[in-house]
């Protein structure tokens, strides 16, 4: 299963990437090894790889602990509980690269063997290498730890109440009107130990939890459907985000939810939605200012900013698998390409509360930080790691490399990247009310997008017609198609912090051997004049 990933549909909640070890749900409460052993496993690691000839080494101890609950109407499809455990070692030697990971590592034997695979790879492909890596320097920050901030440990929650909370949420969908609805929890736990030769011991505990569903309502008439998936977003946060308040909770033509998350509503109002839905105006293809909720604007922002502004992928590295970038490096070095509007400030940032890539350090020991990428339209940096920031002139890493697994060799992925939120107070109401014509959009949907990230087409969830400053009424069967630079460029406005929400993915595809990474993208609904909107019922 590819997981570029982003339109998380109905049809794939069975089809979850499986990852690890069959546990029971008991294990995945059992504590990990003690951080002295892991010291003593890394520097077992770090001293065999030096004794061979490495003049870098890093040691990555994971432990990964995976739980979801999926289920269909009145069923349970299935509850999976998987542990992954193992050790990673990088090292450079003879100026290039080499890897090698043991699984279910116990002994300081075990590490030990794997480190000098790893040097023993690295002088093997050193032969063919025609640059030896430029690794830009990292001091050692010694023995420390961080720890995501979450307040009630999924895990550590009975398996019933997930059930019993699905299945009501499930029933909630049915009684509504719908026909068919799935549902699933999805709970993450890393439990991540680097080492390296700079003299970093870095221990990390880092959490996730993505609660989602799909409603499906059929005409019985005329056999046509609509669909409407969950208003949720995946964060770093515990089983509290399940437990919303007031202040969570974002009205208006629907509820959308931003620290706190309830199903149950959410689910209620999709059901009734996708009944709305099947009577729905279909819109009149043509040119339309859109206003874009931050739970369907994610999505953009990954597609058109995210991956384009990866270096590896600028430098070609990406070019084989998943195409290179239309940002190229003479367009930064001009120091003016203007990629949007002066309303356009896009920025990477691991250090956010609450979002995916919310992490202490990165898995090359670098402490995670916020840079900017666009600043007033322009681009002004890219996302980039060790061996690659010397190229952009920079003297240190910006903290962005990462693996999947212990068993997968880190490399350069995608930051949590961002609109900034505008600087004057603006509400969506206030937004709204000088829009001559508009299609107000809530919640992402299908995309298209060419191997340059220029060229793209998106869809959503739910579509509200603005008429002369006054939502008219739901539409349907709309996407919009633009460029990258057309896009951002036709942005005019910006709503304050005040509306600043996450969304984003657990599974962002990218390299070969393919891994995933878990990522938020954040915004304030923001306006866009004069975009083509097409009719996506249309016959041809």
């Amino acid at each position: 299963m590819q997981l570029s990933g982003m339109g998380f549909g109905a049809m794939m909640l069975p089809n979850i990437p499986i990852m690890g070890n069959t546990v029971t749900p008991e294990a995945l409460l059992e504590g990990g090894i003690d951080v002295a052993l892991k010291k003593r496993l890394a520097d077992a690691a770090l001293n065999a790889a030096k004794s061979k000839g490495a003049t870098y080494t890093d040691v990555r101890i994971g432990r990964y602990l995976r739980q979801f609950v999926i289920t269909r109407e009145d069923k349970v499809q299935n509850i999976v509980n998987t542990e992954s455990y193992g050790v990673g070692v990088r090292v450079i030697a003879n100026g290039c690269w080499g890897f090698a990971a043991v699984v279910e590592a116990k002994s300081e034997a075990d590490t030990a063997k794997a480190a000098e695979e790893a040097v023993a790879f690295a002088k093997a492909n050193a032969r063919l290498m025609k640059q030896p890596v430029q690794l830009a320097p990292q001091k050692g920050y010694g023995e420390v730890s961080w720890k995501a901030p979450i307040e009630r440990n999924a895990f550590e929650v009975p398996i019933k109440e997930k059930v019993d909370l699905l299945l009501g949420v499930n029933d909630a969908a049915l009684k509504n009107g719908a026909n068919y609805v799935n549902s699933v929890l999805f709970m993450v736990n890393e439990q991540k130990y680097f080492a390296s030769s700079d003299g970093s011991y870095i221990d990390q505990d880092i959490h996730r939890i993505w609660p989602i569903f799909a409603v499906t309502t059929i005409d019985p008439k005329t056999g046509k459907f609509e669909t409407r998936q969950a208003l949720s977003a995946p964060v770093g946060m515990g089983y509290e985000y399940l437990q919303t308040n007031p202040k969570d909770k974002v009205t208006g033509i629907t509820t959308r939810y931003n620290k706190g998350y309830d199903m149950l509503e959410d689910v209620i109002s999709a059901a009734k939605q996708t009944k709305e839905k099947l009577t729905a105006k279909s819109v009149e293809a043509g040119k339309y200012d859109l206003v874009l909720d931050p739970s369907h604007l994610w999505l953009t922002i990954h597609e058109s900013v995210g991956h384009p502004l990866e270096l590896d992928r600028v430098l070609g590295y990406e070019a084989n698998f998943a195409g290179t970038s239309f940002a190229t490096l003479d367009k930064w070095q001009s120091k003016n390409f203007n990629y949007g509007s002066k309303e356009v400030n896009l920025f990477a940032d691991k250090t956010q509360v609450g979002s995916l890539g919310a992490v202490g350090w990165d898995d090359e020991g670098v402490a995670t930080k916020k840079w900017d990428l666009v600043k007033d339209g322009t681009l002004v940096n890219y996302q980039a790691i060790r061996d690659q920031v010397h190229i952009i002139g920079e003297k240190e890493s910006q903290g962005c490399c990462y693996a999947d697994s212990w068993s997968s060799v880190q490399f350069q992925r995608m930051a949590n990247v961002s609109l900034a939120a505008g600087k004057t107070p603006l509400s969506v109401s206030e937004m709204i009310k000088d829009v001559k014509k508009g299609i107000y959009i809530i919640g992402d949907g299908s995309f298209s997008i060419d191997q340059q990230r220029y060229n793209y087409q998106f869809g959503g969830q739910l579509y509200y017609e603005i008429k002369d400053g006054q939502i008219a009424g739901m539409l349907k069967d709309v996407a919009y198609q633009s460029n990258t630079q057309e896009f951002w460029n036709s942005c005019v406005k910006v709503c304050d912090e005040r509306d600043y929400r996450l969304g984003g993915s657990f599974f962002d595809g990218k390299g070969q051997p393919q891994q995933v990474s878990a990522v938020s993208h954040g915004s304030s609904t923001a306006r866009f004049n004069g975009v083509n909107v097409i009719n996506t019922a249309r016959k041809i």
